[in-house]
Protein backbone atom coordinates (compact mmCIF):
# COMPACT_ATOMS: atom_id res chain seq x y z
CA UNK A 1 0.00 0.00 0.00
CA UNK A 2 2.72 2.53 0.93
CA UNK A 3 4.23 1.63 -2.96
CA UNK A 4 1.19 2.91 -4.66
CA UNK A 5 0.79 5.83 -2.25
CA UNK A 6 4.32 7.14 -3.28
CA UNK A 7 2.97 6.27 -7.05
CA UNK A 8 0.10 8.62 -6.70
CA UNK A 9 2.25 11.19 -5.43
CA UNK A 10 4.71 11.04 -7.87
CA UNK A 11 1.85 10.96 -10.52
CA UNK A 12 0.34 13.73 -9.42
CA UNK A 13 3.54 15.65 -9.09
CA UNK A 14 4.11 14.94 -12.70
CA UNK A 15 0.58 15.91 -13.68
CA UNK A 16 1.19 19.52 -11.98
CA UNK A 17 4.45 20.44 -12.82
CA UNK A 18 3.77 20.46 -17.09
CA UNK A 19 1.52 23.12 -16.13
CA UNK A 20 4.30 25.60 -14.63
CA UNK A 21 5.89 25.92 -17.33
CA UNK A 22 4.50 28.48 -19.68
CA UNK A 23 6.01 29.97 -22.57
CA UNK A 24 4.44 32.31 -24.68
CA UNK A 25 5.88 35.47 -26.79
CA UNK A 26 3.58 37.15 -28.93
CA UNK A 27 3.84 40.73 -31.30
CA UNK A 28 1.19 42.37 -33.14
CA UNK A 29 1.85 45.56 -35.39
CA UNK A 30 -1.16 47.70 -36.56
CA UNK A 31 -1.25 47.54 -40.51
CA UNK A 32 -0.22 51.01 -41.30
CA UNK A 33 2.63 51.21 -39.21
CA UNK A 34 5.94 51.25 -40.74
CA UNK A 35 8.66 50.54 -38.13
CA UNK A 36 11.31 50.70 -40.33
CA UNK A 37 10.66 54.50 -40.71
CA UNK A 38 11.46 54.91 -36.67
CA UNK A 39 14.85 56.66 -36.65
CA UNK A 40 14.26 58.37 -32.73
CA UNK A 41 12.11 57.25 -29.68
CA UNK A 42 11.56 57.91 -26.23
CA UNK A 43 11.30 54.97 -23.51
CA UNK A 44 8.81 56.73 -20.96
CA UNK A 45 10.12 55.11 -18.06
CA UNK A 46 7.68 53.88 -15.90
CA UNK A 47 6.94 55.30 -12.23
CA UNK A 48 7.61 52.59 -10.09
CA UNK A 49 10.30 51.07 -12.01
CA UNK A 50 13.60 50.88 -9.59
CA UNK A 51 14.99 48.02 -12.14
CA UNK A 52 16.04 49.82 -14.67
CA UNK A 53 13.53 47.95 -17.46
CA UNK A 54 13.29 51.64 -19.22
CA UNK A 55 17.08 51.27 -20.14
CA UNK A 56 17.39 48.17 -21.03
CA UNK A 57 14.46 48.94 -23.84
CA UNK A 58 15.92 52.02 -25.01
CA UNK A 59 19.72 49.41 -24.90
CA UNK A 60 17.56 47.41 -27.30
CA UNK A 61 16.51 50.06 -29.53
CA UNK A 62 19.89 51.37 -29.78
CA UNK A 63 21.22 48.57 -31.18
CA UNK A 64 18.79 48.58 -34.07
CA UNK A 65 19.87 51.96 -34.91
CA UNK A 66 17.57 53.94 -33.33
CA UNK A 67 18.26 57.42 -31.58
CA UNK A 68 16.81 56.68 -27.91
CA UNK A 69 16.03 58.77 -25.21
CA UNK A 70 14.68 57.84 -21.93
CA UNK A 71 12.96 59.06 -18.95
CA UNK A 72 9.43 60.10 -17.56
CA UNK A 73 6.87 61.14 -19.42
CA UNK A 74 7.18 62.20 -23.00
CA UNK A 75 9.16 64.25 -25.22
CA UNK A 76 8.55 66.29 -28.26
CA UNK A 77 10.56 65.39 -31.34
CA UNK A 78 10.76 61.77 -31.68
CA UNK A 79 8.57 59.16 -34.28
CA UNK A 80 7.55 57.03 -31.47
CA UNK A 81 6.96 56.86 -27.70
CA UNK A 82 7.66 53.57 -25.87
CA UNK A 83 5.69 52.22 -23.16
CA UNK A 84 6.22 48.91 -21.10
CA UNK A 85 4.76 47.41 -18.00
CA UNK A 86 6.41 44.10 -16.04
CA UNK A 87 5.23 42.10 -13.81
CA UNK A 88 7.31 39.88 -11.40
CA UNK A 89 6.87 36.87 -9.22
CA UNK A 90 8.63 35.09 -6.27
CA UNK A 91 10.06 31.66 -6.45
CA UNK A 92 12.86 31.40 -4.30
CA UNK A 93 14.35 34.57 -6.41
CA UNK A 94 12.40 37.14 -7.73
CA UNK A 95 11.84 36.95 -11.26
CA UNK A 96 10.01 38.91 -14.29
CA UNK A 97 7.30 37.02 -15.23
CA UNK A 98 5.23 39.32 -18.01
CA UNK A 99 6.47 42.18 -20.10
CA UNK A 100 4.76 44.19 -22.34
CA UNK A 101 5.87 46.63 -24.68
CA UNK A 102 3.85 48.97 -26.87
CA UNK A 103 5.36 51.45 -29.76
CA UNK A 104 3.23 54.44 -29.85
CA UNK A 105 2.16 57.53 -31.75
CA UNK A 106 3.92 60.37 -30.23
CA UNK A 107 0.44 62.49 -31.33
CA UNK A 108 -2.42 60.34 -30.87
CA UNK A 109 -0.90 57.94 -28.63
CA UNK A 110 -2.08 55.28 -31.04
CA UNK A 111 -0.64 51.78 -30.53
CA UNK A 112 1.53 51.17 -33.76
CA UNK A 113 2.81 47.52 -32.25
CA UNK A 114 2.66 45.70 -28.77
CA UNK A 115 4.79 42.52 -27.83
CA UNK A 116 4.47 40.56 -25.04
CA UNK A 117 6.86 38.03 -23.44
CA UNK A 118 5.14 35.79 -20.43
CA UNK A 119 7.42 32.72 -18.43
CA UNK A 120 6.71 31.08 -15.68
CA UNK A 121 9.38 30.56 -12.92
CA UNK A 122 10.39 26.97 -15.16
CA UNK A 123 11.08 28.83 -18.30
CA UNK A 124 12.51 32.07 -16.88
CA UNK A 125 14.58 34.59 -18.83
CA UNK A 126 16.61 37.31 -17.29
CA UNK A 127 14.91 40.71 -17.96
CA UNK A 128 17.32 41.45 -20.79
CA UNK A 129 16.62 38.63 -22.14
CA UNK A 130 12.69 39.43 -22.21
CA UNK A 131 13.56 42.72 -23.54
CA UNK A 132 15.65 41.39 -26.11
CA UNK A 133 12.72 38.91 -27.33
CA UNK A 134 9.71 41.43 -27.18
CA UNK A 135 11.18 43.77 -29.32
CA UNK A 136 12.78 41.26 -32.16
CA UNK A 137 9.07 40.27 -31.93
CA UNK A 138 7.65 43.64 -32.49
CA UNK A 139 10.26 44.14 -35.60
CA UNK A 140 9.99 40.75 -36.97
CA UNK A 141 6.11 40.63 -37.15
CA UNK A 142 6.82 44.11 -38.51
CA UNK A 143 8.40 42.59 -41.58
CA UNK A 144 5.39 40.26 -41.83
CA UNK A 145 2.09 41.46 -41.67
Amino acid sequence: MNNIGKLLAILAVAALVPGCAVNRATAQVDATADLDKLKTVHVSKLAPDERGINNLIADKFRSRGLTVSTGPGKVEGVDAIVTYTDKWMWDITMYMLELTVTVRDPKTDFPLATGNSYHTSLTRKTPKEMVDEVVDNIYNKGKTK
